[in-house]
């Protein structure tokens, strides 16, 4: 459906000899949650880097918000979000100029709107003020997170694109993370596309959840039908001893925000 959030139609990715891709179709509606999965070298973060236009398939066509990324040009870079594994953060900068960034680079110039929307955005993702003048280096793993998420909402997008989010938490700076995310995508409605492991993410957050194994999209739907999914990555992923104790008491109502 072009009119999706996001649309994949016959995407093939290739490196040389190497086929990453293999005819990958998906779409996801607007406001929904998607979990990508995968084993390292899957073509997780190449699907990620081609959605938000940093990369080209070699075949096929993206849709992101109803228009071909071959058209939709510099105004998807105001209307999604990336929230890299580890924050991404400018070491130079302060915290402030961290989240004003995507404003400036934009062309924004008045410096009272940007101090305003800063200030917000510091305290719609737990942050205070104080928390504006402080370097990257001073920050926790878990407040670095909140200021790159915040540096992803500025610009108030429609879609958020996010590299293992929780990924170097511990369990409670990921549960507080993952609280927050939540509670923004209750409140902003925003389309969410995610590469996570995480197996409570998955369990509690994400409406769908699409699995890449041998260059091809093995399953996609609800963490329901996933579960169901013959394949043998699949059988690893989600039928371990870990994630039977995790999905063991699944909510058939989880996802339904």
């Amino acid at each position: 459906m072009k009119d999706s959030a996001i649309c994949l139609e016959h995407i093939w990715t290739r490196f040389g000899d190497k086929i990453v891709h293999r005819d990958i179709n998906l779409s996801l509606e607007h406001g929904e949650i998607l979990g990508l999965v995968g084993a390292s070298g899957s073509g997780k973060t190449t699907l990620l880097r081609e959605i938000i236009g940093l990369q080209a398939p070699s075949e096929g066509e993206i849709f992101v918000m109803g228009q071909s990324l071959h058209q939709i040009g510099r105004h998807l870079q105001s209307n999604c979000g990336v929230l890299f594994q580890k924050g991404a953060l400018f070491s130079v900068l302060n915290v402030f100029d961290n989240i004003a960034f995507p404003l400036r680079e934009l062309g924004f110039d008045d410096e009272e709107i940007i101090r305003r929307l800063v200030f917000m955005k510091l305290s719609r993702v737990g942050l205070s003020v104080r928390d504006a003048w402080l370097k990257p280096a001073d920050l926790s793993g878990g407040m670095t997170k909140r200021v790159a998420l915040a540096r992803t909402l500025i610009l108030e997008p429609d879609l958020l694109l996010l590299d293992e989010p929780t990924s170097g938490l511990d369990p409670i700076s990921s549960e507080d993370f993952v609280s927050l995310l939540s509670e923004l995508h209750r409140d902003l409605e925003f389309t969410v596309v995610m590469v996570t492991h995480d197996l409570d993410i998955l369990r509690d957050l994400c409406t769908r959840i699409a699995v890449l194994a041998d260059g091809q999209l093995v399953a996609f739907g609800p963490l329901e039908s996933v579960l169901s999914c013959p394949h043998p990555f699949v059988e690893r992923f989600f039928h371990n001893n870990r994630a039977e104790r995790v999905f063991q008491n699944l909510d058939t109502t989880h996802g339904q925000k």
